[in-house]
C-alpha cells in the first residue's frame, strides 16, 4: 500500500491551503487515514485524523481552523488548512492504516509535503 501527499507549499500568515492525499495498492478497506505533522526539531503530532465510519480527531492546536475529508471510494483524504499560524510550518506526512487483499494488516505513510507559513 503507498500513499502520497501533494499540496504543500509557501503561504503566508492568516492564509489558506489545502493537502490532498491518496492511497493506493492492495488495499481492501482503509479504517483510517489522516494528517500527522512534524516540525523542525519537534516529535511528529497528530493534526487531523478519520475514519472509514466518519469519526474524526483533531489535533489541540488546529481544531477550529483545519477540517479533514475523506473520499472512501477514492482511497482520497484532504486537509483544509485556514487561518495559517507561523506555528504550523511543519512537514506534514499523510497516515492510512486498514486490512489489504491478503487481510493483512497495513500502517502507510507518505514521504511528506513541506508547508511554511512565513511573510
Amino acid at each position: 500500500v503507498h500513499v502520497v501527499e501533494s499540496g504543500g507549499d509557501l503561504v503566508q500568515p492568516g492564509g489558506s491551503l489545502r493537502l490532498s492525499c491518496a492511497a493506493s495498492g492492495t488495499i481492501y478497506n482503509i479504517i483510517a487515514m489522516g494528517w500527522y505533522r512534524q516540525a523542525p526539531g519537534k516529535q511528529r503530532e497528530l493534526v487531523a485524523m478519520r475514519t472509514r465510519g466518519g469519526n474524526t480527531n483533531y489535533g489541540d492546536n488546529v481544531e477550529g481552523r483545519f477540517t479533514i475529508s475523506r473520499v472512501n471510494a477514492e482511497n482520497t483524504t484532504y486537509l483544509q488548512m485556514n487561518n495559517l499560524e507561523p506555528e504550523d510550518t511543519a512537514v506534514y506526512y499523510c497516515n492510512a492504516r486498514g486490512y489489504d487483499t491478503n487481510w493483512k494488516t497495513y500502517d502507510a505513510w507518505g514521504q511528506g509535503t513541506l508547508v511554511i507559513v512565513s511573510s
